[in-house]
């Protein structure tokens, strides 16, 4: 429990029970959201929201923001990565920091099966990042029924993140995640011990090192280097195209926030970019006892408004997959 949780817990109460939906992604791989469906869903905006780096559904961001959309009026999907929220067995593969395609596949459903009107997707940390990297691959093509993105503290340069974790500062951090993937590559590989060779996994210390061993060669990367380049959604942002909010903060241990400078964020007039003072890690706690949790409702807030707006320009009605 975080020290926020311990000093503030939350229940969720007014958010009804959710039902699960599984998404095919790929053949042979599933993924499951969490749902929360609005009487008639055909007539309802939705929201996807997508957790961080070892992460799930159920953490307390998904569930605070899936509580205020709800209450909004919208459908809302708490989505699990793959492998996340207890679904291993679900897909031989392992998940990695620049997954849309995932997204797209969930996209095209909502869009060709469920009808769903509009839709929004937000994404905390590496959700944002591949939240980003979707619309950016999107760009104008986008479909029409894609209304925005939000992205809280997403980790768009992935190398830079990745060597900021290795601080002494921030020890805390790598050794959590660190631990946390190597647990779940030994999980992986007793499901499907033909595809997982785990030779000096015992040796892996940060981050860097379990993607030169693990991911990069998983999803045939060079290594590491060329992972976290191509992964990155900083180099699509520049393409995005429908509108997208990202909330970051100058402290954040983990995001350089001159990321959010670079010319690709900067000078796309589709992404609207809120720098705060204080927030760390996809914190972003405030003083304000009525309005506790900042970002949950900016990115309720954002979506609400877009939605009192047209479409910025006339898109696609599908999107490939």
């Amino acid at each position: 429990m975080t020290l926020v949780a311990f000093l503030w817990p939350r229940n969720f109460k007014s958010l009804p029970p959710a039902t699960d939906r599984f998404f095919e992604v790929a053949p042979g791989s599933k993924i499951l959201a969490r749902c929360h469906w609005q009487p008639d869903p055909r007539r309802s905006p939705a929201l996807v929201l997508i957790h961080g780096l070892e992460g799930s559904s159920e953490s307390g961001q998904m569930l605070g923001i899936a509580e205020r959309a709800w209450a909004a009026g919208f459908s809302v999907l708490r989505l699990n990565l793959r492998n996340c929220g207890g679904t291993e067995s679900l897909t031989p593969t392992l998940y990695n920091s620049g997954q849309s395609e995932d997204l797209r596949a969930v996209l095209s459903e909502l869009i060709g099966k469920d009808e769903i009107p509009a839709l929004f997707f937000a994404g905390y940390s590496m959700g944002g990042n591949i939240v980003l990297k979707m619309a950016g691959e999107l760009s104008e093509r986008a479909p029409a029924q894609l209304r925005g993105v939000c992205a809280v503290c997403p980790t768009l340069e992935l190398a830079l993140c990745v060597d900021r974790s290795a601080l002494s500062r921030n020890r805390l951090y790598q050794w959590h995640f660190v631990r946390s993937l190597k647990q779940r590559a030994l999980r992986k590989a007793k499901l499907f011990p033909d595809l997982y060779n785990l030779d000096g996994l015992d040796r892996v210390r940060t981050l860097r090192e379990f993607d030169d061993l693990i991911t990069a060669p998983h999803f045939g990367y060079r290594d590491a280097a060329d992972y976290y380049f191509r992964a990155s959604a900083l180099r699509v942002a520049a393409n995005i195209g429908v509108p997208a909010l990202i909330l970051a903060a100058k402290n954040d241990p983990l995001v350089p926030p001159g990321t959010f400078l670079d010319s690709a964020v900067a000078g796309n007039s589709r992404i609207r970019v809120s720098l705060q003072t204080h927030g760390g890690h996809c914190a972003f706690i405030s003083a304000n006892p009525k309005e506790r949790y900042w970002a949950e409702a900016r990115i309720v807030e954002f979506c609400g408004e877009i939605l009192d707006q047209p479409p910025l320009t006339p898109r696609a009605s599908r999107v490939t997959r």
